[in-house]
């Protein structure tokens, strides 16, 4: 298995198949339109290849906020079912804490649909604890994925 950062939308596209497994009506037109905005916005992804396959993804994004400063955010951490069990979430998360240190980020974030429990265990095993509530109003429930 090997660890690779993507540098460019072409790369990016290429990571379209895993992505479904978790949002089964995106269309690569649509992963395709919001990457042009994300990429705008300093997004990044990382994936673990099993040879020309990707096994797992994490994207991220860097910023900046008041109450802690500069912080990297992991977005859609996807691991594929076939190698769930196997380390892969492990190698992701590290190598995104590695990158947040480098880039001298105060903290590494995460949000995580509240009933997913399995990926739960997972977070508080690796020191990741709940420090509040990510709210929302949707405003328009057509664009939920």
């Amino acid at each position: 298995m090997e660890l690779k950062e993507l540098l460019t939308k072409e790369e990016m596209l290429a990571s379209f198949d895993i992505l479904t497994e978790v949002y089964p009506n995106l269309t690569q037109e649509e992963y395709s339109n919001e990457l042009d905005t994300m990429l705008q916005g300093n997004y990044g992804q990382v994936v673990v290849m099993d040879g020309n396959k990707i096994a797992g993804l994490s994207g991220y994004w860097i910023g900046s906020k008041l109450w802690c400063g500069k912080y990297l955010e992991a977005d859609n951490v996807v691991v594929s079912k076939n190698y769930r069990g196997n380390g892969i979430a492990s190698q992701i998360f590290s190598y995104l804490e590695e990158k947040g240190k480098k880039e001298e980020c105060t903290l590494l974030a995460l949000d995580s649909y509240s009933d997913n429990f399995e990926a739960h265990k997972f977070f508080y095993s690796t020191g990741y604890v709940p420090r509040g509530f990510h709210f929302i109003n949707i405003l328009d429930k057509t664009k939920i994925r």
